[in-house]
């Protein structure tokens, strides 16, 4: 494995090292990629699991995988569906401060989670992160949304935007800078993305989004490649510096992100935010490493949460 890759990942997962493990119920964790992860995050000090689910079928996975979750607790739940209702109930309880999707459709987490009596909303629009460890750029490079939002609305974008904001500054980065993509980085009516991206840079210059640098449209090479950007003679403080990548919707984010994995060796470590707490939404295609920078990325950002709610952060 690529030593830069490893510095990223083990970067996050270090910083956790301080924190108290983030009780998490996990949803439904059915087969053995999703409990293995709730036990491998538990054994690195990223999570204290609380298991939501069928129990008879849970105790049967860990015995056939041989995992030990004798020290986690374990709520009994006749399906996938009364599985995601109760770890949110365990939420809004103040019991767990993450949730972690584990083998059921994202859909049925995300209905428990925006429920309009009984989820987790809060007045910011939910929206994926994905915290990508590419070998070829100096940081991790968030990429949003390419997971829940399919086309959003410009005020569904600055929502998105502050979500990823927020995330970068509790994963240390004081400033974030957000390059707003297109397929072009000049402003026509021809393509709507460039029009938004240009009103979403106006709405930073009024205060309407707070916490980061934006700028757009940009191309996605004049966003994270400075030579690129050079050459086109674009003067920018994002470009060629991106932390943060907003895409114009959901197929375009789906498809980046699935480049950089499959083609750019990336890893994706992935939350949902905008919820009361980070909900943790991992693949089964995710290596170990991936899974334990997701649970380490919503414990950093839980923890942030804690301090914003009580304490000097």
């Amino acid at each position: 494995m690529d030593a830069a890759r490893e510095t990223h990942y083990d970067a996050l997962i270090a910083r956790c090292a301080g924190i108290p493990p983030a009780p998490t119920a996990v949803i439904h964790p059915c087969d053995a990629p999703s409990l293995s992860g709730a036990v491998d995050a538990a054994a690195a000090g990223l999570i204290a699991p609380i298991l939501v689910g069928p129990a008879a079928r849970i105790r049967g996975v860990a015995a056939t995988e041989k995992l030990d979750i004798g020290a986690f607790p374990l709520i009994d739940t006749p399906h996938s569906h009364a599985s995601a209702e109760h770890a949110v109930a365990l939420v809004r309880a103040g019991k767990a401060q993450a949730l972690m999707k584990g083998s059921l459709h994202t859909d049925e987490v995300m209905g428990a989670v925006v429920a309009k009596e009984t989820g987790l909303r809060t007045e910011r629009r939910v929206s994926h992160v994905f915290v990508m460890d590419v070998p070829t750029y100096p940081k991790p490079l968030l990429v949003t949304d390419a997971a829940v939002n399919i086309f959003p609305t410009l005020e569904e974008k600055a929502d998105i935007i502050a979500n990823a904001i927020a995330l970068a500054r509790a994963l240390g980065t004081k400033l974030p800078k957000v390059a707003i993509l297109s397929a072009v980085e000049t402003v026509t009516a021809k393509i709507p993305s460039t029009i938004e991206a240009a009103a979403l840079c106006k709405m930073a210059d009024r205060g309407q989004i707070s916490g980061g640098i934006l700028d757009g449209p940009l191309a996605f090479d004049n966003a994270i490649n400075a030579q690129a950007a050079a050459a086109k003679g674009i003067v920018s403080a994002v470009a060629g510096e991106a932390d943060i990548l907003l895409v114009p919707d959901l197929e375009a984010g789906n498809m980046l992100a699935k480049t950089l994995t499959f083609l750019a060796n990336a890893e994706a470590a992935g939350i949902v935010l905008g919820a009361r707490v980070p909900i943790i939404l991992t693949s089964r295609a995710d290596s170990l490493r991936a899974r334990l920078a997701s649970c380490a990325v919503a414990a950093i950002y839980a923890h942030r949460q804690g301090q914003a709610k009580g304490q000097p952060a």
